[in-house]
């Protein structure tokens, strides 16, 4: 009923913009670029594509990437007919694009995260699911639209980055089938990984071991975390980019069980991203905010670096390790 609705909309919407969340990462971009593609396909319509944030360079090899402009490019006056949020657990997720949001005739909510309220007109959201690009594609099955290589670049890759190559506990046999069905389209998967993970320069590989190297332990080595202070960043000549993986790194120790990274924001605050192998993230980050799932979530916190670590801390510890 609700892809049938999606269909309506997009048919009767003579313009449409598709949004992604701050800070980037494989899948919003991956299933931005992908809906772009499969309504332009599918629709014979053109749509605009924004981002909030910079885009990571190792991502720059999707299809159509180079035409999402920043929403500093945008007429904020401007009302859209429809407007597709792609893997955005809470509007303020994007930032100065949520007034276009608001502003639009209809909205879709298309994600993947257990926290999301489904706060849009349609709401396709799967707590359940890998990644947003995997629910993409389960609307593409369902509704029957047509796909192409470039296309399943796109959604490949969201599949790809959300699950840490097949790695994470969010693998599912779902999961597998559809990456299998794109490899058929077309998809090569050594180059898709390459892209998406072999990619460091020499600077941030320094950076991010100087990072691993001053890691704190607590608790029996339960606990692990690190900060990263923009003087470091400007240190190793890089920028917020290279701290993709870094917590994933942290709780891949044997004797973790939680992880966190604390980044201190080049315009104030802290960010603070966290993994797990047994308690419940989302719901720490939730206090402060933020969200996700529950062994992988982030907040954004309005303080300095140290007093979000002994916040996080804290919550950390009203759990059994």
């Amino acid at each position: 009923m609700e892809v049938a609705q999606l269909n309506d909309i997009i048919k009767s919407s003579k313009n449409i913009l598709i949004t992604s969340h701050i800070n980037p990462d494989g899948d919003t971009l991956g299933s931005m670029c992908g809906m772009y593609l499969l309504i332009k396909l599918n629709f014979k319509k053109k749509c605009d594509m924004v981002v909030v944030s910079r885009v990571p360079d190792k991502y720059k090899f999707f299809p159509n990437i180079n035409l999402a402009k920043h929403i500093d490019e945008f007429d904020k006056s401007r009302e859209y007919d429809l407007v597709i949020n792609v893997d955005i657990a809470a509007p303020d997720r994007i930032c100065d694009a949520k007034i276009l949001f608001d502003k639009a005739k209809h909205t879709v909510n298309i994600d993947h995260h257990k926290t999301n309220s489904c706060y849009a007109e349609l709401n396709f959201v799967e707590g359940d699911a890998s990644s947003t690009a995997e629910v993409v594609y389960s609307i593409v099955k369902t509704s029957g639209w047509k796909m192409n290589l470039d296309i399943a670049i796109c959604l490949y890759a969201g599949l790809l980055t959300d699950t840490g190559s097949f790695r994470f506990n969010n693998t599912t046999a779902r999961c597998l089938e559809y990456a299998a069905e794109m490899i058929k389209i077309g998809v090569v998967p050594n180059v898709m990984f390459k892209n998406c993970y072999e990619t460091y320069t020499k600077d941030m590989a320094l950076c991010q071991a100087y990072c691993v190297d001053k890691a704190v332990f607590l608790d029996d080595d339960k606990i692990v975390y690190t900060t990263v202070y923009k003087k470091d960043m400007e240190k190793y000549n890089t920028d917020e980019e290279f701290a993709e993986g870094l917590v994933e790194r942290l709780r891949a120790i044997t004797s973790t069980s939680v992880a966190f990274v604390a980044k201190e924001m080049k315009n104030g605050g802290c960010k603070i991203s966290m993994r797990s192998k047994t308690i419940d993230v989302a719901e720490i980050c939730g206090l402060f905010g933020g969200g996700g799932h529950k062994f992988a979530a982030g907040c954004t916190m309005k303080c300095n670096v140290e007093e979000a670590v002994k916040k996080i801390l804290h919550e950390i510890r009203k759990y059994e390790l």
